[in-house]
């Protein structure tokens, strides 16, 4: 069956989907079975929906060898207009697929079509089109000294290794492929093998656009076997790596002493200050979005909510009746608000921090709990959006990523104790401010441990700002300038000049 019928069929049907999608690599422009698959199961329904090629180091060395060839092809010697041409040929294509894919999305990672409608998809779109016009807007830099001109070159690096995780999978695919094509790299990437659907569409979208074969090559897998063999193969000089901060620490030990290009946008434990003089409903909304998009399945999610004690729990009782509102059930209802987590097993470890919250003295007041849901839905990995109280600033639940609808919530008195309140934690991210102080916001903004922050508003994102994190969020940044930067080398060339 064709992604086209899964995805039509989950959009239409009644849910108990029994249509099933054999992805493949694609490497050097060929689809590419292995005779070991990993099972795929959407998340909302426990349902098998297909499976995906078991890969190894044996396909990953088959990837790179095409990208190579790929090299001394046209796209080796391509203009910068050709290839943003070509970013725009894809983009375009995308579109073109939008309703499809957002609905393969949705059963692909459980969330809500809505979602994947008004955020993901089109966001991938986005992506393509924002580098296919910056790539011909930036410019090299000059340097005159007083008997010799310098300037700059950026140029490829060669082939590039791409790994994406699964909370948004085909969003954060394509803010890196975008980049790395635009500079006239070749690539190998691997999406998370829990949602693979749409990077494998993506490679027949390519191939639709008339990319080169052998640019964009794909393959599927496990990190430990797969991935690993990505970031040690010797031929592939940069990674971009998203995912998790054990397993960003596990490619930094390997690439770094083989001296590659590198940049990790790893784990997030933010921040969301709410101070007493905010504009309350503005940030009561703002607070429970930035807890519980896409399930608080986005690593700029604000789980760990600070509040000025005087209004503290006035704005618990407004948050805890803005959670309560969510509606968790069937993905595909316009009417749902949180579709299901990505597995049972994540489901599950979520679970294990609300125990542990409550174990360390921490109140559950609402949510914590397994939805009630009709069939073909009463097997998925849904949970209740749960907000906790009571729990210690410093206690591991309310210090570690747990990447799921869970937030605690925890008073301060002075705009010092938030500040330390908020770096408290191993990571830094992102974190948000809500106060009507427009002082007061620049200074805390300033003193937060963070890569990025927000002032009274939540993701408003401009693709041109820098993204990444500090301590254990991550090494380097991407977005604008800067990915065209990372996914390229730079040179100076001091040319000599001679006085008349």
């Amino acid at each position: 069956m064709t992604w086209e019928q899964l995805a039509q069929e989950w959009r239409e049907g009644s849910g108990a989907t029994t249509a099933e999608f054999k992805a493949f690599n694609y490497i050097g422009g060929e689809k590419v079975y292995t005779e070991k698959e990993i099972e795929n199961v959407a998340p909302a329904t426990g349902r098998r929906i297909g499976s995906i090629p078991d890969s190894d180091a044996q396909d990953v060395e088959a990837a790179v060898k095409a990208a190579e060839g790929a090299l001394k092809g046209p796209w080796g010697s391509s203009t910068v207009e050709e290839r943003s041409s070509m970013l725009n040929k894809i983009a375009n294509a995308l579109e073109r697929k939008m309703v499809a894919l957002a609905a393969l999305e949705s059963v692909d990672q459980g969330k809500t079509i809505g979602m994947a409608t008004n955020v993901d998809i089109p966001r991938a779109v986005a992506n393509f089109r924002f580098f296919a016009g910056a790539m011909l807007h930036t410019t090299d830099g000059f340097h005159r000294m007083a008997e010799a001109l310098n300037y700059t070159t950026h140029t490829r690096i060669g082939v590039v290794g791409l790994i994406t995780p699964w909370n948004l999978p085909l969003y954060l695919l394509s803010w890196k492929v975008a980049p790395a094509l635009a500079m006239g790299n070749v690539i190998v990437a691997k999406p998370s093998e829990m949602t693979p659907f749409t990077a494998t569409v993506l490679a027949e979208v390519c191939a639709e656009a008339g990319l080169p074969t052998g640019v964009f090559n794909l393959v599927h897998g496990y990190g430990h076997r797969c991935g690993a063999a990505i970031v040690s193969h010797p031929k592939i000089k940069a990674i971009s790596f998203t995912g998790g901060t054990v397993t960003g620490e596990r490619v930094a030990a390997t690439a770094a002493p083989m001296f590659k290009k590198l940049s990790l946008e790893l784990g997030g434990k933010n921040p969301t200050v709410v101070f007493a003089d905010a504009d309350f409903d503005t940030a009561v909304a703002g607070a429970a979005a930035a807890g519980f998009t896409n399930q608080g399945e986005i690593c700029l999610c604000g789980s760990r909510l600070l509040v000025e004690r005087s209004i503290h729990d006035k704005f618990v009782a407004a948050l805890v009746e803005k959670v309560k509102a969510h509606v968790v059930g069937d993905p595909r209802s316009t009417t749902s608000t949180m579709g299901a987590l990505v597995s049972k097993a994540h489901r599950e470890k979520v679970e294990g921090y609300i125990k542990m919250a409550v174990d360390m003295g921490g109140k559950v007041v609402c949510g914590g709990v397994r939805p009630s849901l009709p069939a073909p839905f009463t097997n998925g990995a849904f949970l209740e959006p749960t907000v906790i109280t009571g729990l210690a600033h410093d206690a591991r639940p309310a210090v570690q990523e747990i990447f799921g609808p869970v937030v605690t919530v925890h008073p301060f008195d002075t705009p010092q104790e938030a500040i330390a309140i908020a770096n408290e934690t191993p990571y830094g991210l992102a974190g948000s401010v809500w106060t009507t102080n427009l002082n007061l916001g620049h200074q805390v903004a300033g003193a937060l441990d963070t890569g990025m922050v927000w002032v009274n508003c939540w993701l408003l994102r401009d693709l041109r700002v820098p993204f990444g994190g500090v301590k254990a969020s991550g090494v380097g940044r991407e977005g604008g300038r800067l990915s065209l930067d990372f996914f390229s080398e730079s040179k100076n060339i001091c040319v000599k000049v001679s006085k008349l």
